[in-house]
């Protein structure tokens, strides 16, 4: 396919471990020799079969998730990847350093063709808080050497912990360059908090990317071979893979990784008399099995046809707990037919959730039983008032939280009632970053302030943009608790520490073309103890 000549796979710890560990050991390892007896010695690669890199994610302090996939043709038009229908013998190996000369753990596995060849493996018995390395090998080829890290005990009080969060990759829209700078941060983990992937039709040259597009990829994806194949395209990118290859990512979904605004079983087309959910349904576990195939998620996260959980909590150490959400599973429609409404009673609906009763339970049980200084809330949409009217009247999008009124109300009841100590809502899907108080009353900028939001812009979608753009103008006009709003491109890093949780909103001047500069816009903090925010 003509998008190879965009991957540079020599570039940041991309470079083959073969040419970076002892000759006797690294040959060893590409022959399949490891671990006693020969694995894979009927499939000889004469292409790269990891031409979608490697990834790890969720880290605990004794592990984390390594993850690849063979596909030495990650855009063939079946979503096979080039694979044959067997099942193939992949080895791996975890290590002290990146030359492999301290090997702490080696195995292997099977990629089979019902998960389109790709390989999760869940480590235990790792040491906490430290770095290692890992790699794959089949067929006689050997992966790039990847970069991870547990995460702290959960007894031990590190002195700060650095994470960034990111969202929203329409990939025709705009050069992944922000990953490129992520793989260069200093950082202990990214969250992807949705849009890892873009369903809408793409036009015969990528859009600004400008490469030739097979006539088979463009289109909606609707079965499993072609959000196998938009996952693919997505991730075959040298900056996106560079990110995962550097740090360990814990992701989640949101709408575009099935279709925009869904809802629970309900497609945006569900106002049509011919859609039937059973359709939806089908279509969406077929998404979902997409996603997972393609990210570093554990076991219990890997989906049961229509069924999946992706909500969970990882701690890192007394510092802090991130309770990652998924507001699109598990909620009700949007109110009043979706889009942004004035005057819609039905979001003010005491029983209706955006998060499901399960999902609520177990975040107030979660938030509750934390102990850690500082607790995460990564999620989707925003859940600050966005008022998007500067009038005197107010109107509101009923995807958001706002949609969902009672249901941010009972959860910010419930942070009150069992004092969560100091949290913080990181969210994406807004393409525009933005800083907000969270009050306990949005209409009475007097009420009290129960945590912070920090919302991420986007990577890549909806192109360049603006520093201060007329809808976020409005929006500062209309919404008192909103200190900061700014339409770029990029991606927001975070440092906590015992005292103060900082965000650097960090902006690239242009996406259109690859190569931008990457520059922190702002910074703001929120102190612990004292919710609300600062300028750092």
């Amino acid at each position: 396919m003509p998008l190879n000549s965009g991957i540079d796979r020599s570039r940041g710890l991309g470079r083959r471990a073969m040419l970076g560990a002892s000759g006797t050991l690294a040959l060893a390892f590409a022959a399949g020799t490891l671990s006693g007896g020969r694995a894979g010695a009927a499939e000889r690669f004469t292409e790269d079969p990891f031409t979608l890199g490697v990834a790890s994610g969720d880290p605990w302090p004794d592990g984390f998730v390594l993850w690849t996939r063979l596909a030495p043709h990650p855009l063939a038009p079946d979503g096979h990847g080039g694979m044959p229908p067997h099942a193939v013998t992949v080895l791996w190996e975890v290590a002290e350093d990146e030359r492999f000369r301290r090997v702490v753990r080696r195995g292997r596995t099977k990629a089979v063709a019902e998960l389109a060849h790709s390989v999760h493996v869940e480590l235990t018995g790792l040491q906490s808080g430290r770095q290692y390395y890992y790699r794959f090998s089949a067929g006689g080829a050997i992966s790039p050497v990847g970069r991870t890290r547990t995460a702290p005990s959960p007894h031990s009080r590190p002195r700060e912990l650095n994470f960034a969060f990111v969202s929203c990759q329409a990939w025709f829209e705009g050069f992944y360059t922000a990953y490129r700078h992520l793989a260069q941060e200093d950082v202990d983990l990214i969250l992807h908090l949705g849009d890892y992937i873009y369903e809408n039709p793409i036009d015969a040259m990528g859009g600004v990317r400008q490469v030739p597009v097979a006539a088979e990829l463009r289109p909606e994806p609707m079965d499993l071979a072609q959000y196998r194949n938009r996952h693919a395209l997505h991730r075959f990118d040298q900056d996106l893979i560079a990110a995962h290859q550097a740090h360990p990512f814990a992701v989640v979904w949101d709408d575009h990784e099935v279709e925009d605004n869904w809802a629970g079983d309900i497609s945006k087309l569900d106002n049509e008399p011919d859609q039937d959910p059973a359709v939806f349904r089908q279509r969406a576990a077929a998404a979902f099995q997409a996603y997972y195939e393609h990210l570093p998620l554990r076991l219990p996260n890997k989906p049961r046809g229509f069924e999946a959980r992706l909500y969970r909590k990882l701690g890192y150490g007394r510092m802090a707990s991130f309770h990652i959400l998924d507001t699109r599973l598990f909620r009700d429609d949007q109110p009043c037919g979706d889009g942004t409404k004035s005057g819609c009673d039905e979001r003010l609906e005491p029983n209706r959730s955006i998060l499901g009763a399960e999902q609520e339970s177990w975040l107030y049980n979660s938030l509750g039983r934390s102990g850690t200084t500082w607790n995460f809330i990564p999620q989707q949409i925003p859940m600050n008032q966005v008022d998007t009217d500067p009038g005197a009247g107010q109107a509101f999008v009923m995807d958001f939280w706002d949609g969902y009124a009672a249901s941010r109300q009972r959860l910010f009841d419930e942070i009150a009632a069992r004092r969560v100590s100091n949290p913080v809502v990181l969210t994406g899907d807004m393409h525009r970053h933005l800083a907000a108080n969270l009050k306990r009353d949005f209409d009475d900028p007097d009420s009290p302030t129960v945590g912070v939001e920090f919302v991420g812009t986007s990577i890549s979608t909806k192109m360049d943009g603006m520093d201060l753009d007329p809808s976020g103008a409005s929006l500062l006009a209309a919404n008192s608790h909103i200190e900061f709003t700014n339409y770029q491109r990029g991606y927001v890093r975070c440092t906590a520490t015992r005292e103060s949780c900082r965000a650097d909103f960090k902006v690239l001047p242009y996406v259109t073309r690859p190569g931008a500069p990457v520059s922190t816009r702002i910074s703001y903090l929120t102190e612990a103890g004292r919710p609300g925010l600062q300028r750092a």
